[in-house]
């Protein structure tokens, strides 16, 4: 049994209308949504083997959010290029090739990807995939269980939306 975390960056700014998307950091509501996140993650008890990460600037930013509040993670962090504005096909190749002995494996990134691919890897038969069919808000957790032994395994309809954590629900 392996288990798919996926996590939307938190909210960024739109101050510099020129700036490049790649670049945009975090604005207050994010950074305040990303430590409550990480709050949560310690609070849940909720931990990774490894994390695949977006290399922009907000996804670095929500990461480092996260880790004020969860303390520091004990597992390794991979920035990967091909996260940014992935599309779920992408995610897919990229959660296949997850290494072999992690069995709680963390993504963090963005939409639509992250949604699509949460989507696709979950059977249409329980609420909470259906809130995340109405979308996946920024800073949304979704934790997925896959009934495999190995990554290259996963497939479509495979999982079971086990928790969503949604910022604006914390508190």
């Amino acid at each position: 049994m392996k288990r798919l975390t996926l996590l939307r960056h938190a909210k960024s700014s739109w101050d510099e209308p020129d700036a490049d998307d790649f670049d945009r950091p975090l604005n207050d509501r994010g950074w305040k949504a990303a430590r409550r996140m990480g709050k949560a993650l310690k609070h849940r008890k909720i931990h990774f083997d490894v994390a695949i990460a977006s290399t922009a600037a907000r996804v670095r930013e929500t990461l480092d959010g996260l880790e004020e509040t969860y303390g520091d993670f004990l597992f390794p962090v991979h920035f990967d290029q091909r996260v940014y504005l992935a599309s779920s096909d992408e995610l897919l190749r990229i959660v296949r090739a997850l290494p072999a002995d992690a069995e709680r494996a963390l993504i963090v990134g963005h939409n639509p990807g992250l949604e699509r691919l949460a989507i696709t890897l979950t059977a249409d038969d329980d609420d909470l995939r259906h809130k995340v069919e109405e979308g996946l808000p920024t800073a949304a957790l979704v934790e997925i269980e896959l009934p495999v032994d190995q990554w290259i395994e996963v497939g479509p309809g495979d999982g079971t939306v086990e928790e969503l954590i949604l910022p604006r629900e914390l508190d």
